[in-house]
C-alpha cells in the first residue's frame, strides 16, 4: 500500500512540474514537452490508483492517454517545424495568427 501511495506523489510531482512548465516556459517546443510530462504524470496515477483499487480500467485509461500523447506529439511537432520554417517563431506569444 505504500509504494502506491509514493507513486501516486510522483505522479503529482510529474504533473506539477508539467504545468509549471506550461505556464512559465514560452518556448513552443517545451510547451510540448511540459504537456507530455503532464500526461505521463496522470498515466503513473491512473495505474497506481488503479493497483490500489484492483481493476484494470486505469490500466484501459492510461494506454488510451498514450494513444492520445503519441498523436499530440505528432501533429504539434508537425505544426511547430511548419511554423519556423514559415516565420521563424520559436516562442508562443509570436504567434498571433494561424492562417495567411
Amino acid at each position: 500500500m505504500k509504494i502506491e501511495i509514493a507513486y501516486i506523489l510522483i505522479s503529482i510531482f510529474l504533473f506539477l512540474c508539467g504545468l509549471f512548465g506550461v505556464i512559465i516556459r514560452k518556448n513552443l517546443i517545451t510547451l510540448l514537452v511540459s504537456t507530455e510530462l503532464m500526461l505521463n504524470g496522470v498515466n503513473l496515477g491512473l495505474v497506481s490508483m488503479d493497483k490500489m483499487v484492483g481493476g484494470v480500467e486505469g490500466q484501459v485509461f492510461a494506454l488510451f492517454v498514450l494513444t492520445v500523447a503519441a498523436a499530440e506529439v505528432a501533429i504539434g511537432l508537425g505544426l511547430v517545424v511548419a511554423i519556423f520554417r514559415l516565420r521563424g517563431y520559436e516562442g508562443s506569444s509570436e504567434i498571433t495568427q494561424l492562417r495567411d
